[in-house]
């Protein structure tokens, strides 16, 4: 009976094209290494068993053993691929199957079956569920992306996760507070009523013009792309900060503050389409507007409008109504757009101008200090998620001292930032940005979070979509734009030092800082709160480094500090990517950003909903599932080099590859496992490897190839993933780099 279910499966599910991939790899490296196709003289064990793993049918197929499915067989299978007792005429009949299209699925799933009924225990640990958050996508996190709309469009779905409509009190929670506007919209709409030719009756016969004021106007159906995005993007209509825009204006993303979508059909308002895209213009927005919190914007479908707010957990809206028959209603929302005050239109309240400055205050041992915001460093382009943002700053009276002001939107399960950041300064962390000040952001005099201040309480649970939606809530997978795994954090007053005594300057991150760790019950929904860190130093990102030599300089003080962190403060920072190396105004490298660092001992995970990562630099192991080690760091920094070699011509210029492109891409956790397959065709011959580098990096990094692929057999040993931590791998690479510098002096 069990036979002819799986054979009824396959039969229901052909392969087709499934293998096509894999075929194309494994001869494209024959070609290259001009030798026979011996299956055993090729690497390519791992690729196979990543791509079946992603075969659909996979995931209907039992499991061997009873419980289960198939892929799980195939995902212990592929962790024992790289063990040295791994016996390679195990998957030989199996890698003979796959190049031989001739043979037929029945076939080709028997040899599956074959390969995995011997269980070899995997070399490294798999993290559990309760040891390690489930992944997840953030547009925030890519690198050098064109943000291409057939790439981008899943990611953003992803990362706004649920979206919840027909919220009962909506418009009363966002407009309600607005002065004089049910008196003005009335008296309004009763004009409209009037005449012999009246701008209602039995609905709208034209756009009101005259609801405006004169520091805002309605911009409707601008025929130029918005000024200010990665990708060209027009938007249908909405509201711009310029009070001569019109139909012909180029305007930019800075002047948005309510974005609108249209849609001719009335069934739009029921699928993602028309919030997809609105959703797409609020990121815009936010990234255009480095004080914004949250956007208001809305949808038209036909007649059917509604209102919704986008903030740093996703999208919530109004419930429907018809503007030709509640004319009303369409006149008080439009008039309530153009007479809403900067705080009710998401601006944060506690970034203040005067004078032609921006600065905050910061209450710190007693007294109150100023802050001058000279200028942007870095702001996450995303919707939901940490949407991290750093200014340069100064204080007032003291225009020499230098600082780095970051806000964050934390899941309140997390620890601190600034504590794990004061914990490591007052320890003598070296090569890491040094602690100044943290503290929660207050609005209104409360502590400012999603769900109680931006969302003034709105219950979502009373939406309509909340039921379907209601199992994406659970901890064992995603919701909306979640960010990353869990720490365990002591607090330790930190004694200020200076550079020359830590090593350490600083930065501009991407990433948030985090509350208090008040466990939520697995029934409560994600909130995050907007968290302030401020660092006493600052530097440039390592790309950005004056010269090769430079690089490979700040590179190996970076893996010092990696290092550093973990031995004097206990910490595994698990998050290293481009945006968290720094180097200093004295050449120095340091490490920035503890967002996602965690006790190296921890034993559990926070009970936070999930955690996003920058896809390109993650280690082989860690998109396979294996819990986070300092190795997995190590490898991260190898990829950083790589990625910087390929996708920059210098400090100053950089470009997108569209076959790197893609790794910002992955969508699933069997994508996830086809990225880790691809990092290791490129490293697991050296042949490969060096044809990578000769093809891909760029003339100005093209002197680094030889180093890179010393790194790469130091990084992967013997041609392969790490099979056993090893803390010699510090000094190897220290090593590497350090004469690799010195060459090209």
């Amino acid at each position: 009976m069990a036979d002819q279910l799986r054979s009824k499966i396959i039969q229901e599910n052909p392969i087709t094209k499934g293998l096509h991939t894999f075929r194309d790899s494994f001869h494209a490296v024959c070609t290259d290494r001009k030798i026979p196709c011996t299956l055993d003289a090729l690497g390519l064990a791992s690729s196979l068993l990543s791509t079946v793993q992603l075969l659909p049918v996979a995931r209907l197929l039992p499991s061997n053993t009873g419980s289960g499915t198939l892929r799980s067989n195939l995902s212990k299978l592929n962790s024992a691929v790289n063990s040295d007792d791994f016996e390679f005429d195990r998957i030989k009949p199996l890698l003979e199957a796959a190049l031989a299209d001739h043979h037929g699925d029945e076939l080709f799933w028997d040899r599956v079956y074959d390969a995995v009924t011997e269980s070899t225990p995997p070399p490294r640990p798999i993290a559990s569920s309760l040891q390690q958050t489930p992944w997840l996508r953030n547009t925030g996190s890519f690198a050098n992306s064109s943000e291409h709309r057939k790439y981008i469009n899943n990611v953003v779905k992803e990362e706004l996760g649920p979206m919840y409509v027909d919220l009962r009190g909506f418009y009363n929670t966002y407009f309600g507070s607005i002065p004089n506007l049910k008196t003005a919209s009335e008296t309004f709409f009763e004009g409209c009523l009037e005449g012999s030719s009246p701008l209602f009756s039995n609905g709208w016969k034209g756009w009101p013009e005259e609801a405006k004021q004169d520091d805002r106007r309605p911009l409707a159906k601008p025929n130029e792309p918005i000024a200010g995005s990665v990708g060209k993007r027009k938007i249908d209509v909405g509201f711009v900060d310029d009070p001569s825009a019109g139909k012909d204006s180029r305007c930019h993303w800075s002047q948005i503050l309510v974005p609108g979508e249209l849609k001719s059909n009335p069934s739009a308002d029921r699928l993602s389409e028309a919030r997809l895209d609105l959703g797409r213009y609020a990121r815009e927005v936010l990234a255009a507007q480095d004080t914004r919190r949250f956007v208001l914007g809305f949808t038209l479908c036909e007649s059917l409008m509604r209102i919704w707010v986008f903030d740093r957990l996703g999208g919530i809206a109004s419930e429907q109504f018809d503007i030709n028959k509640d004319g009303l209603q369409f006149v008080s929302t439009i008039l309530g757009f153009l007479w809403m005050s900067e705080d009710e239109l998401g601006f944060d309240p506690t970034i203040i101008t005067a004078e032609g400055q921006r600065f905050i205050e910061i209450k710190r041992e007693g007294t109150t200090e100023r802050l001058i915001l000279d200028g942007l460093m870095n702001r996450a382009r995303c919707v939901a998620g940490r949407a991290t943002t750093c200014w340069k700053a100064h204080r007032e009276e003291v225009p020499g001292a230098l600082f780095v002001v970051k806000d964050s939107w934390q899941y309140q399960e997390r620890d601190e930032e600034g504590e794990l950041l004061r914990e490591a300064t007052a320890k003598g962390a070296v090569h890491m940005a040094r602690y100044y000040h943290h503290e929660t952001v207050q609005v209104q005099n409360t502590d400012d979070d999603v769900l109680n201040n931006v969302r003034k309480g709105l219950d979502i649970t009373k939406a309509t979509s909340y039921r379907q939606n209601r199992s994406r809530l659970s901890p064992s997978t995603s919701t909306a734009g979640l960010s990353h795994v869990s720490r365990s954090s002591s607090s330790i007053a930190g004694a200020k030092r200076s550079s020359h005594e830590t090593g350490a300057f600083l930065p501009p991150s991407k990433r948030p800082c985090s509350t208090s760790p008040t466990k939520a019950g697995n029934n409560a929904l994600p909130n995050r709160v907007h968290r302030r860190v401020i660092v006493s130093d600052w530097g440039i990102p390592i790309y950005k480094a004056a010269s090769r030599d430079e690089l490979l300089a700040a590179l190996a003080d970076c893996i010092e500090g990696h290092k550093s962190l973990r031995q004097k403060a206990g910490l595994l920072h698990r998050d290293i990517s481009i945006g968290n190396l720094m180097v200093s105004k004295d050449n120095g490298g340091f490490l920035i950003d503890l967002d996602l660092a965690v006790k190296e001992q921890r034993v559990g995970a926070s009970g936070a909903k999930g955690k996003t990562g920058t896809w390109a630099f993650m280690a082989v192991g860690a998109l396979q599932g294996e819990q986070h080690s300092f190795m997995h760091d190590l490898e991260s920094f190898f990829w950083v080099l790589f990625w910087i070699c390929i996708h920059f011509h210098g400090p100053k210029t950089d470009r997108v590859v569209p076959r790197f492109d893609k790794w910002n891409y992955v969508d699933t956790d069997e994508r996830a496992e086809e990225l880790a397959g691809l990092k290791l065709i490129i490293v697991s011959k050296e042949e490969m490897f060096i044809k990578t580098t000769t093809k891909y990096f760029t003339q100005y990094y093209q002197p680094l190839a030889p180093l890179m692929n010393s790194l790469r057999k130091v990084v992967f040993p013997g041609d392969k993933p790490w099979k056993h931590e090893d803390e010699r791998l510090y000094s190897r690479m220290g090593e590497i780099l350090r004469e690799g510098q010195e060459d090209l002096k």
